[in-house]
């Protein structure tokens, strides 16, 4: 007898003892004066055994036919046996056998082919989400056997929204800077550029390295080509500190690592191409109609695709322009167009940039640049050889004819020196001074008129 019948019996000896009458005792069960009355005439009939439900013990009528429930469960013996409840519940449904998650969950305990499992106590505080569809897009790879040994080891990278749970994936071989760049751009070409992108402290998003002197002077933090990427598109990164703190995508793993682990190997995909057909075409539409949850707002913050996005999403290294108008990069030597030169490039920095498709780009404040691809690097032109005259000190020595005996004298002399062919190289002593004696004549400082000496 329940606790509900137990009360009943009370309620109605007080009746039978006269102490309360049957519209009271209905008032005090909860129920209507007829429903009441009826009870109490069960309870003079039968005593104890008419307050007892008289549906106890009968089979439901709803109750499922032994048979219909030996072949749901053959079936999930045969091809769902690793699977949970619900899930199989969902393609039992599709294999045409109707049943109830939690009457599948029932019989399988009764049989044995499934543990009662107790979760542990959540000790984080939850997070709110966020307001509006594209507020917020956390972004993770997920390294997993997605194959079962049917081929290598693959990553899947995943996108979920803060607000609604919707999801975007794609598989590549490894977690890459490529990789979350290709399944970044599924997302804006689907919904838009979010606002915000909430991802971990791996060394694609996040720069190790110390900051350079230019970085330093100009007060910059060092940025990896993911982070350079963002911070053009206008999209805030954001690191996180632990797992637990993007446990929206976190959580969505582990749901995919479950599901699609089983949906590919029920389809029999064992590539990566068709497993990335398989999850555009059906799987993640069926996966955002049923765990798509509606956001607080009804707004949709995304942005526009920029026209430039596969331009941003790439590889920019800054490099400086030779003499020679050549750019190094990566051992290989670019030669910018001479229809430049208004710029005057040499000496300044220029942004190469690699293009997802392998195509390079040359840009200099905005501006395309036109070049071509050396074969080998180039060699450095020849110096022009010193002239003699040149490589004489230009500055006379205290015994110089031109301290003694003028500047023209001296002038004069060299130039009739570097007339001829073999000029010879003077020497120092009274030889030169002896040649140039005889100049003095012909010198305009010889005729010149000396000031008489002062008497002492």
């Amino acid at each position: 007898m329940s606790l509900k019948e137990r009360k009943r019996m009370v309620v109605m000896a007080e009746v039978k003892a006269k102490k309360m009458s049957v519209r009271e005792a209905a008032v005090i069960m909860g129920m209507g004066y007829r429903q009441a009355k009826r009870v109490w005439q069960r309870y003079r009939e039968l005593g104890e055994a008419g307050l007892v439900h008289r549906a106890r013990g009968k089979p439901g009528v709803r109750r499922r036919a032994e048979a219909e429930r030996a072949q749901i469960l053959a079936r999930f013996g045969v091809r769902y046996l690793d699977f949970g409840p619900t899930l199989a519940a969902e393609y039992l449904r599709k294999d045409g056998l109707k049943v109830n998650h939690e009457t599948l969950r029932r019989w399988l305990l009764e049989e044995g082919l499934r543990t009662v499992r107790r979760r542990g106590q959540q000790h984080r505080q939850w997070r709110e989400r966020r307001a509006c569809f594209g507020e917020l897009v956390q972004l993770d790879g997920s390294h997993h056997d997605w194959f079962e040994g049917r081929r290598g080891k693959a990553v899947l990278m995943v996108m979920v929204d803060d607000a609604t749970n919707r999801t975007h994936a794609h598989f590549f071989e490894e977690e890459t800077t490529r990789a979350s760049y290709d399944t970044l751009e599924g997302w804006v070409r689907h919904w838009g550029l979010p606002q915000a992108l909430y991802v971990d402290r791996d060394s694609i998003y996040r720069c190790e390295r110390l900051a350079t002197v230019s970085e330093q002077v100009a007060a910059q933090e060092p940025q990896t080509q993911f982070g350079r990427a963002m911070k053009q598109l206008g999209v805030d990164l954001i690191l996180a500190h632990s797992p637990q703190a993007k446990g929206r995508v976190e959580r969505r793993n582990g749901l995919l690592q479950d599901r699609l682990v089983k949906a590919l190997r029920l389809e029999g995909i064992e590539d990566l191409g068709a497993a990335n057909a398989y999850l555009g075409r059906q799987f993640l539409n069926q996966l955002n109609r049923q765990f798509v949850v509606p956001a607080a707002s009804p707004a949709d913050v995304h942005g526009a695709s920029p026209r430039n996005l596969d331009a941003v999403l790439s590889w920019e290294e800054s490099r400086v322009v030779q003499r020679d108008w050549t750019v190094a990069w990566r051992g290989r030597w670019f030669q910018i167009c001479r229809s430049h030169e208004a710029r005057s490039l040499a000496g300044k920095s220029i942004i190469v940039r690699e293009l997802r498709s392998g195509k390079v780009q040359l840009s200099h404040r905005g501006e395309t640049l036109r070049w071509r691809e050396l074969p080998a690097r180039p060699e450095a032109p020849a110096k022009a050889p010193v002239a003699l005259a040149q490589s004489i000190a230009s500055v006379p020595l205290a015994h110089h004819p031109w301290r003694q005996f003028g500047a023209a004298t001296g002038r004069a002399y060299w130039e009739r020196e570097q007339a001829s062919a073999a000029p010879p190289r003077p020497a120092a002593g009274s030889s030169v001074r002896s040649s140039l004696r005889s100049d003095l004549t012909a010198s305009p400082a010889a005729g010149r008129k000396q000031p008489p000496k002062p008497n002492p």
